[in-house]
């Protein structure tokens, strides 16, 4: 608890932890042309509030605030007053310039404020870098971040990196991917079980065992060239503890504190169905939403202007440089929400197509529902998110019971239609994001002991559903990982082929096994299908109560028509098609998109145990 200590005794006697007049200015640089037009620029220095702020070209600030640290000042500055690409910040101690800055305000790409962003139409791919491939070999350790690579330490640095990413478009591509989400690649400088990210040390540098900021530009460029997408993970709740704006704090409520606690420190309760509660304590609320993950993340206060400012412009600025297609946002619940929802407005005010998808961890549709924009179950509650998307996590908990469970009155595959019946509370249906495992869950392929029924099941509805599919790496080749014994890293394992090292490749299909064929080749024939298909990206849903544990649903607009079968038993069902007349409608034959064959749709259908199939309608 040494850094507690430390944090408590900055925050009140403000210690000096620049040492230049003039150490950083955030953001770094800025663009002309943004709908907003005001920056806010953080300047920091030793005892800079004492000095004088001077900006060249006559230029004059909108606002300067000084705070309780002497070492911070904050200027907003209106760009479209300024009339130069180039100008000096400096500070003035008297007549004398102590410190300067040369700030460039950029031109904006005018197809910028229209990108394109991730929808029903994509395949999102989760990647934690530290474990996909290591494509740099030099950048594995640095000399300016504390924790060294050691793969065979299992929460080690193993050293993969953007490199090792960009290497291997080819196989994301093939595969049928278009969306890549990555784990948080900013600089994470704690002093070990650093790979993960979450405890990010500087919002605007990507962490060198990664590589560097324009190596992550240049990741995203060569994804919207392909037509793919690269989504940030943001984390807005916590920082790392070693981040030099906590360990400096510009003010006491930078973050959240208990008098109460361990020198300020409070676990969170993580009861995060306290922001709907009406009924909820207050104590309960402050410790769900104030306490800290743990010692080494303390808890943002996004309800102070200057952070909150600070948040908004940093995800607009990396949104601009790295030309980025969209959000992912970490813990989305636990932030102050009416702050969360000013700062989702403010970057799709920004960039209208701009999708954020918030991680809702909840149990209940209705809860998640809440966090939706514009849901009605939020204004139930005089809320709105401006939150576009969110996570179907009762789906996630569904899945894996249904498939494994014998049928029942709430059982088998009727788990699956009970969730689905929970549609009507979400705003936007095709928003959501669906999925069966990502870096924080058991891993699928463990759960079922790599049987490649299962994985074709869940693969088959998460593709054919409404929302948009998420599958996490390694996942298509039938890689394992017990979280329950191993922790998380057991679920986060290299991929096979990503080192030099590595005996075996599962990158290239000439060099897989016959298990990663098997599951890689129904992965890679599903998605792909699932790309040119709008009746599955945005077609209505007609479902049918499971019978016998088979259940069947229709994915239709006015084109076209894809039958969806499920069968989830031990043994072949028969199932009367009779019972879908309204759904065939006339059609008499179709196509299974998975084997490839004709299928009659008149009288009965065989469909063989713990097997699906997608059949196209004609």
């Amino acid at each position: 608890m040494k850094k507690l200590y430390a944090i408590a005794a900055l925050s009140a006697a403000a210690l000096a932890y620049s040492q230049k007049p003039l150490d950083k200015v955030e953001p770094a640089f800025w663009w002309k042309g943004m709908k907003n037009h005001e920056v806010q620029l953080l300047i920091y220095g030793k005892d800079i509030a004492k000095n004088e702020i001077e900006i060249s070209d006559g230029i004059k600030a909108k606002d300067i605030q000084k705070v309780e640290n002497p070492n911070y000042v904050f200027v907003t500055l209106n760009t479209n007053e300024i009339n130069v690409s180039k100008f000096k910040i400096n500070v003035k101690n008297g007549k004398k310039n102590v410190g300067s800055y040369t700030y460039e305000l950029k031109e904006r790409n005018p197809n910028s404020a229209n990108r394109n962003s991730y929808t029903s139409k994509d395949l999102m791919y989760l990647i934690m870098p530290d474990r996909f491939a290591n494509g740099d070999e030099k950048n594995d350790s640095q000399p300016n971040l504390t924790e060294k690579a050691n793969r065979s330490l299992p929460n080690g640095r193993h050293g993969g990196d953007l490199r090792g990413i960009i290497n291997n478009l080819d196989y994301l591509q093939n595969l049928g991917a278009t969306a890549i989400w990555l784990t948080p690649v900013n600089e994470d400088n704690e002093k070990g079980y650093s790979y993960h990210g979450y405890a990010q040390t500087d919002l605007y540098k990507i962490d060198g065992r990664y590589g560097t900021n324009e190596e992550y530009r240049e990741l995203s460029q060569k994804l919207n060239k392909r037509n793919m997408m690269l989504v940030m993970d943001y984390v807005t709740n916590h920082w790392g503890i070693s981040h030099w704006l906590i360990k400096d704090l510009p003010t006491r409520d930078w973050i959240h504190w208990f008098d109460d606690g361990d020198k300020g420190f409070k676990r969170s309760n993580y009861k995060i169905t306290s922001q709907f509660d009406p009924n909820a304590s207050d104590a309960d609320r402050k410790i769900a939403l104030d306490g800290w993950f743990d010692t080494s993340m303390p808890d943002i206060n996004q309800s102070n202007p200057l952070v909150l400012k600070y948040l908004t412009q940093n995800a607009i600025w990396w949104i601009e440089y790295a030309e980025l297609g969209g959000f992912r946002v970490d813990t989305y619940p636990y932030n102050d929400k009416e702050a969360m929802a000013k700062w989702a407005k403010a970057i799709t005010d920004e960039y209208p197509k701009f999708n954020i998808v918030g991680e809702t961890w909840l149990s209940s549709a209705g809860h998640i529902s809440a966090w939706q924009k514009d849901s009605k179950t939020g204004e139930a509650a005089n809320y709105n998110s401006n939150l576009p998307s969110v996570m179907d996590f009762p789906l996630y908990d569904e899945l894996p019971k249904a498939i494994k469970e014998k049928e029942g009155w709430n059982n088998g595959m009727n788990r699956l239609y009970n969730s689905f019946t929970n549609d009507f509370l979400y705003p936007d249906i095709n928003n959501l994001l669906v999925f069966f495992e990502n870096h924080d869950t058991e891993r699928w392929n463990e759960m079922f002991n790599n049987d490649p029924k299962a994985y074709k099941l869940a693969m088959t509805i998460i593709s054919t559903v409404r929302g948009i599919p998420q599958i996490y790496y390694g996942t298509e080749i039938g890689m394992r990982g017990d979280k329950n014994k191993g922790g998380d890293a057991d679920i986060r394992r290299d991929f096979p082929g990503g080192w030099k090292a590595d005996t075996q490749s599962a990158f290239s299909t000439a060099s897989q096994t016959a298990q990663q064929k098997e599951f890689h080749g129904f992965t890679q024939k599903l998605l792909n299908w699932r790309k040119g298909k709008d009746v599955i990206h945005t077609g209505k849903t007609k479902n049918f109560v499971p019978q016998n544990n088979v259940f069947v649903y229709f994915r239709y607009n006015e084109k076209e028509t894809v039958m969806v079968v499920v069968n989830a038993n031990e043994k072949d069902e028969v199932v009367d098609l009779k019972r879908f007349s309204e759904a065939i409608k006339s059609s008499v034959k179709g196509k299974d998109v998975i084997s490839d064959k004709e299928i009659s749709l008149q009288n009965t259908l065989t469909v063989p145990a713990k097997t699906s199939m997608v059949i196209e309608l004609k």
